[in-house]
């Protein structure tokens, strides 16, 4: 279904369009831009709020600047949703995060206006940095290199690390500062309540007032332009001798703040902003899920709802006659405050995703002991060793493809030092519509190959339990527990929590001729297909390994000394993973004669969509796996040779 765009929006294929309107028509821009978004993904689902809070700053930097010339990188896709619309993805928006569609993000090889691929935060500073540097080495000095990044995204140290040496350079480099006080949740920490004091400060607020003012005699007095810019500068650090600017101690020229939400000012700006060379940073204050009231009250839940009634708000759910499995993340929240309960030592971590881990259930309970660091990944591990360090017991929870961001950490500050983090991947394997960004593909070769690390994923709701409770036990090494998006299995989650063994499997069936070997949550699809495979004559065996380091290797003797045919199924990377881990022992253990099949993300980048439709592209969904038993069967085999002799 195709969703009809305004009158004006429906004549812009690219920006070009775009600046051909009078100045007069963007606020009808704008207000058909948000009403296409709020249809599209009414119907289609996907991120909301951010994109409906930059609908002015996106329209005003796509109007003034010369794009794609002028490069605009933008920090995280969630609010570049008006900027695809913009640059000639109108018509295909309706495909957005679907399978073979749009990218949820910003994509380099979709589009030339999309100068940088962006799905982790806080990375548009130093790309657009790098980029003005490059323009410069050129020859290009006309070019204009603007970052756009959420406050939120301010909290990570590679965007400080970036405003550093952007301020120690003469790069031609603008920040948009998208204040909005909101990650996915609301923002936590000193940099929040820095922003929050400037937006409400008589004082800047006066001083803001004074620069704007000098900076538009600039139009007017010609030659005399530079030394305007120069004495409205003079001017606003003269003032900073009684308020300090964090940003202007950094070397960055600070402009603002300034209502991200009016158009007629963000143009004047913006084109004063083009005259003055430089590093330099406008603050620009905006509401998450601006013109959508719902949005605007409720920012945390209308971030990405889903499909929903846009004239009522109702947001659409699936209706089930029956009691339906719980999420992975939701079993992690209610057990680790059911624990914490009973432990004071236990404490939780999450970079600013307290509602997405569910950490947020015991922030409600237990505000002092469940910490959101902000989006600040590194900090969270070697906060939480730290806090290992001086005998409390951290679970600290991050994102599998967002923990890549804290290796470093975990190898130095966790692990060499053997300091019992308890490490909660969510997110492990495919993550779905996000697409090649936030899939959890890469932790198990990362974790497995870390000395001292244990490295376990359940295979259902009740093994998390139980994994959890014997991490906390374990406390003589760091613990990784990995587990996926989405729902388990089992409406009846809440049994008692039990130790097991670290680096024990379990036999899920006994069987005949080939041995299937799983890891997480993978394995119900096995069970899922036992009567397939009986029918089929058919019976493997079935192993949930629950440990990729420790593997059990009275386990694996067993398996190698029965079965001849080894199929190995991961939700992850096939290179170094788990399939790996068992050849790596099949070899060192002189099974050279077995036939091993592996089973999991292929060594290529797996684009966005239902974590079935891709597993079903990387080849072990369902149909997969029974494929690969029946193409290992000597069932199969027998009657392909009566076929061969009848042929």
């Amino acid at each position: 279904m195709l969703i009809e765009p305004g009158k004006l929006l429906a004549k812009i294929d690219s920006p070009s369009d775009l600046r051909k309107l009078p100045f007069d028509k963007l606020y009808q821009v704008n207000e058909e831009l948000r009403q296409f978004i709020i249809d599209n993904v009414s119907i289609y689902g996907g991120h909301f709020g951010a994109s409906l809070g930059v609908t002015e700053l996106t329209t005003a930097l796509h109007y003034v600047y010369n794009t794609p010339y002028d490069r605009i990188v933008w920090d995280v896709g969630h609010q570049a949703y008006n900027h695809k619309i913009l640059t000639g993805r109108r018509d295909s928006f309706h495909t957005n995060r679907q399978y073979g569609g749009l990218s949820g993000f910003p994509k380099r090889d979709e589009s030339e206006y999309d100068t940088f691929g962006v799905g982790h935060s806080s990375t548009s500073i130093s790309a657009a940095l790098g980029m003005a540097i490059a323009s410069k080495e050129k020859g290009e000095h006309d070019r204009q290199h603007i970052a756009v990044i959420g406050d939120g995204s301010m909290t990570a140290g590679m965007a400080f690390e970036a405003m550093n040496h952007a301020g120690a350079s003469d790069a031609n480099i603008l920040i948009v500062l998208n204040d909005n006080r909101m990650a996915i949740d609301p923002n936590q920490g000193a940099l929040k309540d820095y922003l929050t004091d400037i937006t409400t400060s008589p004082f800047y607020n006066k001083i803001k007032d004074e620069v704007w003012n000098m900076l538009g005699k600039v139009k007017k007095i010609g030659p005399h332009a530079q030394q305007a810019v120069s004495a409205a500068e003079n001017a606003l650090k003269s003032a900073l001798l009684e308020q300090s600017n964090l940003f202007e101690a950094l070397g960055l020229r600070y402009f603002g703040p300034v209502d991200g939400h009016d158009i007629n000012h963000l143009v004047h700006v913006f084109e004063d902003l083009k005259k003055i060379p430089g590093p330099k940073i406008i603050h620009a204050v905006t509401v998450k899920g601006k013109g959508y009231a719902l949005a605007e009250k409720d920012q945390t839940l209308w971030h990405a709802p889903g499909k929903f009634d846009k004239l009522t708000g109702e947001i659409k759910k699936k209706v089930h006659k029956t009691p339906q499995p719980p999420k992975y993340q939701t079993v992690f929240g209610e057990t680790i405050l059911e624990m914490a309960k009973e432990n004071d030592k236990i404490m939780g971590i999450t970079p600013a995703m307290p509602s997405g881990c569910s950490l947020n259930i015991m922030m409600k309970e237990m505000p002092d002991r469940a910490i959101d660091v902000g989006i600040a990944e590194q900090h969270a591990v070697t906060f939480a060793a730290g806090l290992a360090a001086e005998g409390m017991i951290p679970f600290c929870n991050i994102y599998s493809s967002f923990m890549q961001r804290a290796y470093d950490q975990v190898v130095h500050d966790a692990c060499i030092q053997n300091l019992p983090v308890i490490f909660c991947l969510d997110r492990a394997g495919f993550a779905g519509a996000d697409g090649a960004t936030h899939h959890g593909a890469y932790d198990i070769p990362f974790m497995r190959c870390i000395p001292n690390l244990v490295v376990a994923a359940p295979m259902n709701e009740a093994e998390l339990r139980h994994m959890m409770k014997t991490a906390v036990s374990h406390r003589t090494s760091p613990f990784s527990i990995r587990y996926p998006r989405g729902q388990g299995v089992m409406p009846e989650w809440r049994v008692p929590m039990e130790e097991i063994q670290v680096g024990k499997g379990r036999v899920i069936q006994e069987g005949e001729e080939i041995a299937i070997l799983t890891f997480g949550h993978i394995g119900n699809y096995v069970v899922q297909l036992r009567d397939r495979f009986q029918m089929a004559g058919v019976n493997p065996g079935h192993y949930d390994m629950r440990f990729v380091k420790p593997l059990d290797a009275e386990l694996l003797e067993e398996i190698f000394a029965k079965y001849d045919k080894v199929i190995t199924i991961e939700d992850g990377a096939l290179m170094g993973g788990f399939g790996s881990a068992v050849l790596e022992w099949m070899m060192d253990n002189q099974y050279t004669n077995k036939t091993v099949v592996r089973l999991g993300i292929p060594d290529a980048i797996i684009e966005h969509g239902e974590q079935i439709e891709l597993q079903r592209e990387a080849g072990f969904d369902h149909d997969g796996i029974f494929d690969a038993v029946m193409k290992l069967s000597s069932v199969v085999s027998e009657e392909v040779k009566v076929f061969e002799k009848t042929k």
